[in-house]
């Protein structure tokens, strides 16, 4: 994308002048061929993209953008001499056409040549299968190495390597890339224990469909020549946009709240905490961020000063928690300065609240999927703590909930679920929920 819209601009200066590069252009140019990539796919070229498709791209986005490129002459530039617009917008389609094609076959051909390849498995051994083990073999020009197939129908084949439980097994010991699962060949409860793995060690699945398969509303259709492979719809937060929305709503809502309420509240509760007892005002801590990378969370210190803080979590009558840091935990005001970490990039406004290390620890090992929650930034608040499972974990059955509201965020978020959960955030707050400890 950047090669492409440097091309453009550089062609614009070339037939026009500097004049054309005005902030305005720059931001009208960029905007437009963002957007109109994202509706036309422009960017969506795969290794088993057929070629004809490539030109199908190219084709309707350049005629889309060519129209917003003329729009801006139009609204911005009346009356500008057409001609020199039509050989700018010629000669920058040409020559992205040209860069866009020349490097989709750069590609084959460093891929025929055993670069950029991805290591892939099959599970199962019927016809199906094997169509698609022959396309692997015959078209090295995709970049993809067939390392064996595996079915619990035993098969004489040296291409065999044993059971789908031990195949497995060998996805992990030999850094496979990509798994195929022929529909006919694993039960149902084979295939959730296989997307339940491949999400936890982040290997993609396709399915090798039956005919009704194809029109499964979970997956998408794609074709590796003329065998139709099915891929399983993209959760919302593997859709780069998601990132981005959440980041600028996160940016937007931070500064706000920083600016319109912790500049005068926090010297306030300053003032509280340092009369009611010693210590420093903020208590940070490290928690696990998104993908495991951790973070110091800040908040209100709502304790006396101990040496337990890392080890027990609160509980209720916590014989730590000072006369003000009671009232500040049970108002939630206490987890005011975790703007700061969401406006830094570590946090965000809702998501899975982050336990503490010795927690995630503990729950990694007694919870089936937790690890799921750390695939995305942690939260402020989030769907678990607006239905009422907040607080001091009881009994096993507390962090099952949360586990299990947290997964429901992240597989189904939207920014309007996202703007519900912080309205019942403040909901619960003025409606005095206590908060549990």
């Amino acid at each position: 994308m950047i090669v492409d819209l440097l091309a453009l601009f550089f062609v614009v200066y070339y037939y026009s002048n500097k004049d054309y590069l005005s902030p305005q252009f720059i931001f009208y140019t960029v905007f437009f061929w963002i957007l109109i990539a994202y509706y036309t796919k422009f960017y969506n070229v795969y290794r088993y993209t057929h070629i004809s498709r490539l030109l199908a791209l190219t084709t309707s986005h350049f005629f889309i953008f060519s129209l917003a490129f003329f729009s801006y002459f139009s609204f911005f530039r009346e009356g500008e001499i057409i001609r020199e617009q039509f050989k700018t917008v010629l000669t920058f389609i040409l020559i992205i056409t040209f860069l866009k094609f020349l490097f989709f076959f750069i590609l084959k051909k460093y891929r025929l040549s055993g670069g950029n390849y991805r290591s892939v498995i099959v599970f199962g051994s019927s016809k199906s299968a094997q169509n698609v083990v022959d396309l692997f073999s015959e078209r090295q020009d995709l970049g993809y190495r067939f390392k064996g197939f595996f079915s619990d129908k035993l098969s004489s084949s040296n291409k065999y390597l044993g059971s789908i439980k031990a195949g497995l097994n060998y996805t992990i010991t030999n850094t496979i890339d990509e798994i195929y699962c022929e529909v006919n060949s694993i039960s149902p409860l084979q295939l959730k224990e296989i997307r339940s793995f491949s999400n936890e060690n982040n290997i993609e699945v396709r399915l090798i469909p039956e005919n009704k398969a194809i029109y499964s509303k979970d997956f998408t259709l794609e074709y590796f020549g003329t065998i139709p492979i099915l891929k399983p719809k993209k959760l919302p937060f593997e859709k780069t946009e998601t990132h981005i929305v959440k980041r600028i709503f996160d940016v937007i809502f931070s500064i706000l709240v920083i600016i319109l309420l912790l500049s005068w509240m926090l010297p306030i509760l300053w003032i509280l905490v340092k009369l009611d007892s010693k210590g420093s005002f903020f208590f940070k801590q490290v928690r696990d961020g998104a993908d495991g990378k951790q973070f110091y969370c800040y908040k209100v210190r709502s304790m006396k000063i101990n040496g337990n803080s890392d080890l027990i979590h609160a509980t209720k009558n916590d014989h730590r928690i000072t006369k003000i840091g009671a009232f500040l935990r049970k108002s939630s005001l206490d987890e005011l300065p975790q703007f700061f970490n969401v406006l830094k990039g570590d946090m965000s406004v809702v998501g899975p609240r982050p336990h503490m290390n010795i927690q995630t620890k503990k729950y990694l090992k007694e919870i089936d999927n937790y690890i799921v929650r750390n695939s995305v930034k942690p939260g402020i608040t989030g769907l678990a703590q607006v239905s009422g499972f907040r607080g001091e974990i009881e009994k096993k059955s507390d962090i099952e909930n949360r586990v299990r509201l947290d997964i429901f965020y992240i597989e189904n978020w939207s920014f309007i679920l996202d703007i519900k959960i912080i309205f019942q955030t403040f909901f619960n707050i003025f409606k005095g929920q206590e908060k549990a400890y």
